[in-house]
């Protein structure tokens, strides 16, 4: 029997560590990836931990229905090795990326295409396991992609980060104030965010984050303005560059600092995107949404005719390259103390040998 390697989950709140397991047969429509490259999100460290921080002390608890060990990871690429007796069998040999955020098929929300918002979900890395392996088992080949030619490393990130940036873009210019935009973290999303953000066109795009490095990436990226959420000057200078407030805000971190920092920098009549998860609590007075004229969205990723628009916008060499670097795949668990504790720049692109 052929084996594979993962690095997988074997305890919540521990590091990943290498198991070994028979490589799977796909069966029905299933497809057997042999994985090349898989991105690493800050939302693996969430799934990690067990549970997503509610703020005040609480948690939510995101261990249930998961069976360990558990491999993550959600970015994946790779070529297809083996088809069920259901999938095309033509489909041996073509390289491809995952769309990893498939539903159950059948509710209201797969079938209007959006199994983004199934709540039974069966999201690689998150629900069923990941692309942290030499190989993964997809349900189904329409959640394959070609990729080509785009690096397979960027197309691995299309799909989560890339995907979560466009689809808050896309939502934020259907606002109809959208006068000027401020992106909030400038981590492995909001540095994508602002390479998706001038691909659609958009300029003049004000970042903030409390980190000098990530500042300074955002700047080296094209951000016209970047801002210090923390340094005393920033509340006045939020408002004399933007007019009196932005109308558009899309918050990457999703933090209790991050939302109130977004508060302050708000217009009249704007919206907050939130698709962030670093957690917390934030509680505003009910009056101010009236008072304000504001809205807040949550957001987290797109869809399968999202994930294939964007694609296609790369594919045109309007998106510009976002800072990422490669490790390999047996480092899975390095790479993840490294972004838990701020020191990864943009994004880590977990690589197969050969």
């Amino acid at each position: 029997m052929v084996l594979m390697h993962r690095q997988s989950l074997v305890q919540f709140a521990r590091p990943i560590c290498e198991t070994v397991a028979d490589v799977p047969a796909p069966q029905g429509g299933e497809v057997l990836l042999r994985v090349a490259k898989c991105g690493l999100c800050h939302s693996d460290l969430h799934l990690q931990d067990g549970f997503f921080d509610a703020g005040h002390g609480q948690r939510i608890d995101i261990t249930r229905g998961i069976t360990l060990p558990f491999t993550l990871g959600h970015e994946i690429v790779g070529a297809i090795e083996a088809t069920g007796p259901d999938a095309p069998r033509d489909l041996i040999g073509q390289r491809c990326v995952v769309f990893p955020w498939i539903g159950c098929g059948t509710c209201r929300d797969c079938i209007n295409g959006d199994e983004n918002l199934c709540a039974r979900n069966r999201y690689l890395g998150v629900a069923l396991d990941g692309g942290f392996a030499s190989h993964v088992l997809v349900p189904d080949s329409r959640y394959l992609l070609p990729y080509e030619p785009l690096p397979a490393g960027l197309a691995a990130a299309l799909m989560c980060s890339g995907l979560t940036a466009y689809g808050a873009l896309k939502r934020s210019l259907l606002h109809p104030r959208r006068r000027n935009l401020l992106l909030i973290g400038m981590g492995g999303v909001g540095l994508m965010g602002l390479a998706v953000a001038h691909a659609m066109g958009i300029d003049n795009i004000a970042a903030a984050d409390p980190s000098e490095a990530a500042r300074a990436a955002a700047h080296d990226a094209g951000a016209a303005i970047v801002y210090d959420p923390a340094a005393r000057e920033t509340a006045r200078r939020v408002l004399k560059d933007s007019g009196g407030g932005y109308d558009v805000i899309i918050d990457f971190a999703g933090s209790d600092a991050s939302m109130a920092f977004a508060m302050g920098a708000l217009a009249r009549g704007g919206k907050i995107v939130v698709s962030g998860l670093i957690g917390g609590a934030f509680a505003t007075p009910m009056v101010s949404f009236v008072h304000k004229r504001m809205s807040i969205e949550g957001f987290m990723t797109g869809t399968l005719n999202e994930a294939r628009e964007l694609l296609d916008l790369a594919r045109t060499g309007r998106l510009k390259p976002v800072p990422m670097s490669e490790a390999p795949m047996r480092e899975a668990a390095h790479w993840m103390e490294q972004l838990r504790s701020g020191g990864v720049t943009g994004r880590i692109i977990l690589a197969n040998d050969g």
